[in-house]
């Protein structure tokens, strides 16, 4: 378990086989199984301030303390990328010839792995990506303009997002929690409102209801008294499994290493 509050990995250099590439700045992630699908890195002066997309595919070793992440790529490959407008939806048209340049396999099309892909070592097999209740998925389709992609921006919902929960209003998106063995968003950090002094608490994906971008609301399917009474989440404490099963337990919930568990994995 390699979780990582997405605070800690922005601004981190990323290390290609012949220089840095850039800093990252966000991510965007499929909200349809809360996966982040790339890193959006700023080239800085060796590529005019160009912004790049780095897929995980190609993305090696995370390292907070040195502030860098590998990636199994050359600066010359990165110059030559088609590129990308980070102020418009990343069209699927895009995304496939990014793939394609890069040899990627599409993660659209239901390939496990392809050529170019960089799979985590057997030691750190990572768990199957929450893959959320059809009714989830069907209230994020509702309330999604027809023609509009699935990737979002870590930045939009950061940015203001208000969560509500089914008495009302708990709180704002304040970071995400990042599973970087399989780049999968695990949390969503939230700070509740100041009527109870700004307390941080997390919400797992499984948990949302629906996501209304229109209006930048995150819908959760709990109570407020149990958001607010859940346990503290700590930036700067180690991050351990048994917190998250503290959290779970509070909410009555299974983690999702259980269902790793019942897929017959260790």
């Amino acid at each position: 378990m390699l979780l990582r509050p997405f605070q800690t990995l922005r601004g981190c250099t990323l290390a290609a086989s012949d220089g840095e590439i850039g800093k990252v700045r966000e991510f965007y992630f499929d909200d349809a199984r809360w996966t982040v699908r790339y890193l959006v890195v700023e080239t800085g002066s060796w590529l005019t301030g160009r912004e790049v997309l780095i897929a995980p595919h190609a993305l090696g070793e995370v390292d907070p303390q040195s502030g860098t992440i590998a990636v199994a790529l050359s600066q010359a490959q990165v110059r030559s990328a088609p590129p990308v407008e980070t102020d418009k939806p990343v069209s699927r048209q895009y995304e496939a010839r990014v793939h394609e340049y890069y040899g990627w396999a599409p993660y659209w099309g239901g390939a496990a792995a392809g050529p170019g892909m960089m799979l985590p070592p057997p030691a750190l097999a990572p768990l199957p990506a929450f893959v959320p209740p059809p009714e989830v998925t069907e209230n994020l389709e509702a309330t999604r303009p027809p023609g509009d992609p699935t990737l979002r921006s870590s930045a939009e919902l950061m940015n203001g997002y208000t969560i509500r929960a089914q008495d009302g209003e708990i709180g704002r998106v304040e970071d995400f929690i990042v599973d970087v063995t399989d780049w999968g968003v695990r949390y969503l950090v939230i700070r509740t409102g100041a009527w109870f002094f700004g307390k941080d608490v997390l919400l797992a994906p499984e948990w949302i209801e629906r996501i209304s971008y229109p209006t930048a609301e995150v819908f959760v399917n709990l109570p407020r008294a149990a958001i607010k009474d859940a346990p503290e989440y700590d930036a700067a404490a180690p991050f351990s499994r048994a917190f998250e099963q503290r959290l779970h337990d509070h909410h009555g919930r299974k983690g999702y290493w259980d269902a790793g568990r019942a897929a017959g994995m260790p």
